[in-house]
């Protein structure tokens, strides 16, 4: 695909918008963005694949905001996401591009909060409403929202949406927006169910795909230590504690492992929390608050408990289990060197079969995975070249 060198101004984004994007240092937009915001500001249905760290957001979010009319106290604009989490991410992302538009007013609602405090926000009439499928719902059948005068409909991440069982919520929504000028589909796989619901609601849509072989491939620098399974815990402190890093993300495999480690790095004197399915949402979003703005150091993950995990500037990534699935591998390792930084991942080898599980994902993925190892100074270091077995002669 050719390279898009189009400008924002160029697409007649309005100098409100330009203006806080000049605010937030992005100068020229992705290649998601070049090729989905003037679509989208043409009321055209949109299908976009693109990879993580793209700048989807704003893709979509950019024409959201200007096509809303702030005289008006309808809700015109509507996101779905499959976690909480994301949706609080979109919307504060919304948020920072109204910074010269304050009449535009947008709200997000979730699972896992008392409705009191999100019926108090619809009932200030936000234009744009950020929402997990299922707690839309919810407000709907409550009577606390209307969908008449939606405009536009954007399914972010919609594969995991999809594929997390929200088919039937999705469908149910779409059905009730009548007046719906437009939809867009933004997800990082096209599966399926993401083609049923584009054959089902758009018409004439404008098929985007930024393959991650683009500009938009994260630059990350990845690596894999082979310690005993027993010393994970040491050679993951002694990353930690080499200052090289000021926001890292630790991801294990399961919801036990996560809170073992948090509290095992805790009582090793490093700032560490995590994140998984047990903790509460007030906690949740405590956590994510505090490592968004840098007061938590090391966040600690599951894999489902990530989603949504939206932070630009992740110095590095360790795995401290290897991932049952390659796409989970791809997924950890974009929470760093996004916005065009530098990133860098390391994860874990206890075992010969977690050593071939990552050798499966770098062959899987095309990924250059280098092995270190740790010296006598515990210095990490290219780990030695085995030698290759000489073939055997025939006689």
């Amino acid at each position: 695909m050719e390279e898009i060198k189009k400008t924002f101004r160029d697409m007649g984004v309005s100098q409100e918008i330009l203006a806080a994007l000049q605010a937030q240092g992005v100068e020229a937009p992705t290649q998601v963005q070049a090729l989905a915001i003037e679509p989208l500001l043409a009321w055209r249905d949109v299908i976009a694949k693109a990879p993580t760290g793209t700048g989807k957001t704003f893709a979509f979010g950019i024409p959201m905001i200007e096509h809303v009319d702030p005289k008006s106290e309808a809700l015109q604009g509507l996101i779905l996401a499959p976690t909480r989490e994301l949706a609080l991410q979109i919307a504060d992302e919304l948020k920072g591009l109204l910074i010269q538009k304050k009449e535009v007013r947008v709200s997000v609602v979730y699972g896992g909060q008392r409705m009191e405090p999100q019926i108090k926000a619809l009932k200030a009439h936000p234009h744009i409403l950020v929402a997990t499928p299922g707690r839309l719902m919810d407000h709907y059948n409550r009577k606390n929202l209307r969908l008449d005068q939606i405009k536009t409909v954007v399914l972010d991440e919609a594969d995991r949406m999809l594929d997390m069982g929200f088919f039937d919520d999705v469908t149910k929504i779409l059905n009730k927006i009548k007046n719906r000028k437009n939809l867009g589909l933004f997800s990082a796989t096209i599966s399926q169910e993401v083609m049923t619901v584009s054959w089902m609601y758009q018409r004439d849509e404008v098929e985007i795909t930024v393959a991650p072989t683009q500009e938009s491939k994260p630059d990350i620098d990845q690596y894999s230590i082979a310690v005993p399974r027993l010393e994970k815990e040491e050679a993951v402190l002694r990353i930690l504690r080499s200052g090289a890093f000021e926001r890292v993300i630790i991801f294990c495999n399961t919801k036990v492992m996560c809170q073992n480690l948090s509290d095992d790095l805790r009582r090793a004197g490093i700032q560490a929390d995590c994140l998984h399915g047990d903790i509460k949402q007030a906690t949740r979003e405590k956590t994510m608050a505090a490592f968004r703005k840098g007061k938590l150091p090391v966040l600690i993950a599951t894999d489902v408990a990530s989603r949504g995990i939206d932070v630009d500037d992740v110095d590095g990534v360790i795995n401290y289990d290897v991932p049952d699935e390659n796409e989970y591998y791809i997924h950890r390792i974009g929470r760093t060197g996004r916005a065009r930084k530098k990133g860098i991942s390391f994860t874990m080898i206890g075992s010969f079969p977690e050593q071939a599980k990552l050798d499966e994902i770098a062959k899987f993925s095309e990924f250059h995975i280098t092995p270190m190892i740790f010296d006598e100074y515990g210095c990490l270091v290219p780990a030695p070249e085995q030698e290759k077995p000489r073939p055997r002669k025939k006689f």
